[in-house]
């Protein structure tokens, strides 16, 4: 499995990291070895896509005040924690901070591989919700302020006949305005529009 998101492990043991930089690179992914959080905060600027590994406990910063870091800066990379014995409450944690999940050393090789898998599976999920919904932020944008209006009663359900009497223009007249909403949106159907128009409420 060859992916352009990079999986960035943060372990303070090199051994830990060597492992696991050589397991991951053998199942086609690719990786990028940081020895403390805070090393990987200093690059997180120029990082887009991909997913985090980290141990819990590290030195300087864990991966619970990591966590809480990633989610205070917006940082939409979905993070895996490794765990030792007796970590389990911290890793529980930093679940309840947003991590997507966590792993018990010692951990097989393939359970560590598809948590990895299903985190960037998620994440390549998210930013393609992300570009659709500027995409349809960027359609909106272009509407005119009748069309707006037009649009904001076909969402609520309302008939033509209704949408007319309310912005006090003919029937007909409606039925243009929506047709151009419809060709602006790049809606196939109504209920297209309604989507469009939804998914645009929820990431306001």
């Amino acid at each position: 499995m060859t992916t352009d998101r990079v999986v960035h492990v943060i372990d303070d043991d090199a051994d830990v990291r060597q492992s696991l930089a050589f397991l991951l690179t053998s199942a086609g992914l690719t990786v990028r070895m940081h020895d403390s959080a805070l090393a990987f905060l200093d690059v997180l600027p120029e990082i887009k896509d991909g997913c985090v590994v980290t141990d819990v406990r590290m030195p300087g910063m864990d991966g619970l005040e990591l966590q809480r870091r990633l989610r205070q800066l917006k940082a939409r990379l979905p993070v895996i924690v490794m765990t030792g014995h007796g970590d389990v409450p911290l890793a529980v944690e930093a679940m309840k901070s947003g991590a997507v999940d966590f792993i018990e050393k010692p951990f097989e090789d393939e359970t560590l591989l598809s948590a990895i898998r299903s985190a960037l599976a998620r994440q390549a999920q998210a930013s393609d919700r992300d570009a659709r919904a500027t995409a349809i932020q960027q359609r909106i944008a272009k509407l005119s302020e009748r069309e707006r209006e037009v649009l904001d009663r076909l969402v609520a359900g309302k008939a033509n006949k209704v949408i007319a009497f309310e912005l006090g223009i003919s029937p007909r007249t409606v039925e243009v305005y929506r047709a151009n909403v419809m060709t602006k949106m790049q809606a196939d159907s109504l209920s297209e529009l309604v989507r469009m128009a939804l998914i645009d409420a929820g990431s306001a």
